[in-house]
This record gives structure tokens, sequence and C-alpha cells, in this order.
């Protein structure tokens, strides 16, 4: 498994009935996770949280808020710092398991002593896109919603990675992918974090199992004639690591040869010494 474990602003407390107690820099959030099936560890420290997600019969949810706290605030990872701020679909801006994979990239960024272009495809709120930029990479940084390219330029700003060559572009991935072939642009390494479901820009449907395949097979059509890495985060549920090891084996490995695997990624929690499953990766290395 790769365990994101190099936390020190973030901190799953305890888990539990299908909740997850984590720690936000100050800020103690409850959540729902339904990978969550055992009893809690430690019924007291459940009752520090600052604010409850509770999911609607109807569908979505909102927050319950048990004392006063910011509407947003930072958290550090090593040298990057992020804006968190709680949303009405449960999630916060950030992706802390993610973590393991920006210290993967970062090493073979940093270790290539050469230019290295990355391209960043679901992007989201960037932090992936800040940890290739501080590793000395130039990003293209793509989402399909406005309001998160928006937020993660405010992360890069945060990170003092602001001046820094990036793009950030509001788009469709396959469309833009496909682009890119025509223009003849290459990266070194590609990332992507697909939705299960989801609707591009111009209201295109996204669904991950009708989508995922071809669009890894053009994305592996940019890979550079000197490529790093290639990226597959999964969190649609049944979704085996063994199926994304497939997707880059019969795609990337076929064209461009190097080595995939792929395995869960997850968190440590601190009560009861287990680590919390949080989708899986598939990684692609040139060597």
């Amino acid at each position: 498994m790769y365990i994101a474990d190099g936390w020190e602003d973030y901190e799953v407390l305890d888990t539990g009935e299908g909740e997850k107690l984590e720690r936000w820099g100050k800020i103690l959030l409850r959540r729902p996770d339904p990978q969550v099936i055992w009893p809690a560890e430690d019924a007291a420290l459940w009752k520090k949280a600052d604010a409850h997600y509770h999911r609607s019969a109807q569908g979505g949810g909102a927050w319950e808020r048990m004392r006063d706290f910011p509407e947003q605030w930072t958290i550090r990872y090593r040298d990057l710092t992020f804006r968190v701020r709680p949303t009405g679909f449960k999630h916060t801006g950030l992706f802390p398991e993610q973590a393991v994979n920006w210290d993967w990239m970062r090493g073979l960024i940093a270790g290539a002593g050469r230019p290295v272009r990355v391209l960043n495809l679901f992007a989201y709120t960037g932090g992936a896109t800040a940890a290739c930029l501080a590793a000395g990479a130039e990003v293209c940084h793509v989402d399909a919603a406005k309001g998160m390219v928006q937020w993660a330029k405010e992360n890069a700003q945060l990170s003092g990675l602001g001046s820094k060559p990036a793009r950030y572009i509001v788009d469709d991935a396959l469309k833009f992918v496909l682009r890119e072939q025509r223009r003849g642009r290459t990266y070194e390494g590609i990332l992507m974090d697909p939705p299960s479901y989801g609707r591009g820009p111009d209201g295109q449907v996204w669904k991950l199992e009708n989508e995922v395949y071809s669009l890894v097979a053009e994305c592996a059509k940019l890979l550079s004639p000197e490529p790093l890495f290639f990226l597959i985060n999964g969190y649609t549920t049944g979704l085996q690591p063994a199926v994304l090891r497939n997707l880059l084996q019969k795609t990337v490995v076929r064209a461009r040869g190097g080595r995939a695997e792929a395995d869960e990624v997850g968190l440590p929690v601190t009560r009861g010494g287990v680590v919390l499953p949080c989708g899986a990766s598939g990684r692609w290395e040139a060597r």
C-alpha cells in the first residue's frame, strides 16, 4: 500500500461506524467514509469535533457546526501550503492521501537533471500541481471547473510558486489532450485523477468505465521521447489496483516499455493502529 505518512498538519484521529475524525491544522472535522465498517476507538474524542457532515437521504448533505471556526484556513505539507474550505459536497479542497504520490513525483522530477513538463488532468485544486512546480517542473493544469482552477492558482501563490511556469486551463480533458496532439506538444510526466462520473464545461458526460481507457491511450501519445512517469488515481468503488495496472500495461507499457505497478492508497489512523484505504493509484515509470 502507498501510505501518506508524512503529514504534520493533517491527521486521521479515529475511524468508526462509517465515519472518520480528521484534524486539519487545529480544526477537527467529522465526515462519512463508507470504507469504515468497524467501531470507533475513542468515543470521547469524537465529541471534540468542530463540525460534522451529515448525508441527506435525498442526496448531498450539509455541515453541522458545533463551534465557530474560520470559513477557510491553511495547512502545510512539507514546503507546500494549501487552502482548506469545507464544501457542500463533503470535501475540503484537498485529498491528503495523495501526498504519497506528490513525494513520488517530486523525487522523479528532481532526480531527472533536465527540464520536465507535466500534464495534470482533472487537476482539482492543484495539490499535485504545486508539488511538481516545487520540484522544478513546468506544469499544465487542466480541470473542467473554473472555480477549482482558481483555487489551484491560489494554492500555488500560497506556496510561493506563483511565478513558476504553469498553465491553468478550464477544459474537457480528452478534448484538450487531442488538441495537444495536434499541436505537437509532449510531456515527461502525465497524471490524472478522473471522477467516477462528471460533466465537462460544455455539459459533456464523463463516466469512468466508458472513457478512461481511451483517455489513457491518447495521453500515452503525449509522452516525450524521454518520459519519466504516468499516474492514474482511482476512487471508484470496485476499481481494483490491478485494473489500473492493466490499463497502464495495455497502453503506456505497450507503447513505451517501462514498468507499471499499482496499489491501494491509504492514511494512517492514530487510534487503533490501522490504515484507512483511500482508493488506488497506478504508477508507470520509464526505467
